[in-house]
């Protein structure tokens, strides 16, 4: 028998449980959610804003990015590179050299965030001047 084309046996390593529901962001058990946190995540969001401009060094992410902690800084890139958004490249030189980019699937979500991140800085005077309105309604 030609085990090249043999399938594994349902319920083995590696196969899924069953067939997977549809997809449904809302749901607090569709792994979607988890995925959207991470990318809209305060730190998420700017972290895949900037290596959308290009890729950085792990000390230039984070002079790029202000207010980020080394420690938090690691843990989203650790994150994004989790779900396959970040590319950590590590070589093999002294000082240790580390850089970080997108993959495909990262360009993608990154232009979309790219394009929120626009879409905010043009549009604060309108949401500073509604803030000014609602505070005078003295609310």
């Amino acid at each position: 028998m030609n085990t090249a084309t043999q399938v594994p046996p349902a319920g083995g390593p590696g196969a899924p449980a069953g067939p997977l529901p549809p997809p449904d962001v809302f749901d607090r058990m569709c792994p979607s959610r988890g995925v959207l946190e991470h990318v809209t995540s305060r730190w998420g969001v700017l972290v895949l804003g900037a290596l959308h401009e290009r890729g950085y060094r792990f000390s230039e992410l984070r002079r790029r990015i202000t207010g980020v902690s080394e420690k938090m800084l690691a843990q989203t890139l650790q994150t994004l590179e989790r779900d396959g958004f970040v590319l950590r490249e590590a070589h093999p030189v002294i000082p240790p050299r580390v850089d970080y980019s997108l993959t495909p699937l990262g360009r993608e979500a990154s232009r979309l965030v790219a394009e929120l991140a626009h879409w905010t800085e043009e549009r604060v005077p309108a949401v500073l001047a509604a803030r000014d309105e609602y505070d005078a309604r003295g609310r």
